[in-house]
């Protein structure tokens, strides 16, 4: 018994140690700070984003005579006096649909958009930079005498995250750039029981092709990965562990905390009675 007991505080120890194994895989992004700076410094920036169908888009004709680039700015009407005046919203609607309505461009399912006085424009699979220079060919010189600035933005930037977050939904970007971990933060972060090791992003590229990637949080590399930097209408997924998806069922958190730690202690106080009585 005396034995037994000096070897108490070794067990205990040793199943310690082992239950601390699963906590190496909760840290993200191992070792990082041992990836070569000339690695990191040649990490590309976002790229723009490349419009597809369902998009948003702003855009703003610009120039020395704004009476005759008004008529390609929605929103925008030329009072009887002469002058540029702003749409205002009705205020029995709400904003968001006017701004829909009469702000900004939907880019239907064959990528286009219905410019005014132009009238069919194809944007899809362009990034912004592209989309003015098609603007600027359409109404210059035809409608216009001098070449216009154009402005184009997206205005519903946004991915979704779901499975094993602890807010899962749509994530909205108001400056058209989100990178992997921005987009897990303002998820919430990852429920206790998602696999870090294996997020899948499901991404719809601007001809509507969908691809597939793999993202391990564990591993430093995602600093470095391409899909690091998300495109808009990203889908992030997160999937529970194996212990999460063998206990679909849920009890109320305070219950099944109470009964983890129970079954833990009792696990140990028998595995520690049953080696005790071997050595006996």
């Amino acid at each position: 018994m005396r034995y037994s007991i000096k070897l108490l505080p070794l067990i205990v120890a040793a199943i310690m140690c082992s239950c601390s194994t699963a906590h190496k895989q909760v840290p993200y992004m191992v070792d990082a700070e041992s990836l070569p700076a000339e690695v990191l410094s040649k990490v590309a920036t976002a790229a723009d984003p490349v419009i597809g169908p369902n998009d948003l888009l702003n855009i703003e004709v610009s120039g020395n005579d704004m009476v005759a680039v008004s008529l390609f700015n929605k929103g925008k009407y030329v009072t009887p006096d002469g002058n540029v005046s702003q749409m205002s919203s009705n205020t029995n609607s709400s904003s968001s649909n006017y701004e829909k309505s009469t702000l900004y461009y939907l880019v239907d399912k064959q990528g286009d958009i219905d410019f005014p006085l132009v009238g069919k424009l194809h944007v899809g699979g362009m990034t912004k930079a592209q989309i003015v220079d098609v603007v600027q060919a359409a109404i210059y010189p035809k409608y216009i005498k001098e070449k216009p600035t154009v402005d184009v933005r997206l205005m519903n930037f946004r991915v979704t995250v779901l499975g094993a977050v602890k807010s899962p939904g749509v994530v909205e970007s108001k400056n058209e750039r989100l990178n992997f971990l921005e987009a897990i933060a303002l998820a919430g972060d990852l429920d206790i029981k998602g696999k870090r090791e294996n997020i899948m992003l499901i991404r719809t590229q601007g001809n509507g092709q969908r691809e597939v990637h793999r993202l391990n949080l564990n591993d430093k590399n995602i600093l470095v990965s391409p899909y690091f930097n998300l495109q808009q209408n990203d889908i992030i997924y997160v999937q529970p562990n194996e212990s999460a998806a063998h206990n679909a069922w849920q009890l109320n958190p305070a219950v099944s905390a109470t009964i983890t730690i129970v079954g833990g202690i009792s696990s140990i106080l028998s595995l520690v009675v049953g080696i005790a009585n071997l050595i006996k």
